[in-house]
């Protein structure tokens, strides 16, 4: 992982609410990579955000705005298959911005079982891109 500081401080600028939540999602991403075997997971700022990047996957990126100070979400490449196939598989389970993110709510429970199948398949998207629901299997 690289421009670990420079991230922290990104973190260090939400209010601490929103802290808590992007830093849970930022478990979830190193848990699951540490889950499934990726070791050269990178962690940068892309756009001035938080975002998880390795070789055989597509880019993740967790983030709160000011402009929607109630909410944070997880960002996927919007021309990709992922958020349209987590709406397949997943249906109203989660908050979505059009083929591009995630979205909770401060107060949301996150459904961290699902959530972490969504990162596992952006993770490994190069790998699994052709199958069915990109292999979630729900």
């Amino acid at each position: 992982m690289t421009n670990k500081s420079t991230v922290q401080s990104t973190f260090s600028s939400y209010p601490p609410q929103a802290r808590e939540k992007v830093a849970y999602l930022r478990k979830l991403i190193l848990e699951t990579a540490n889950e499934i075997g990726i070791t050269d997971l990178e962690e940068t700022l892309k756009w001035g955000e938080p975002s998880y990047l390795t070789k055989h996957g597509s880019t993740i990126r967790i983030d709160w705005k000011e402009k929607k100070p109630d909410q944070y979400a997880m960002y996927f490449k919007c021309t990709s298959k992922l958020v349209p196939s987590f709406q397949l598989a997943y249906g109203d389970l989660f908050n979505y911005e059009t083929t591009r993110a995630i979205v909770f709510k401060l107060d949301d429970e996150v459904p961290e079982k699902e959530l972490k199948q969504c990162i596992k398949v952006a993770l490994t998207y190069h790998k699994v891109k052709n199958l069915p629901l990109l292999g979630l299997g729900v």
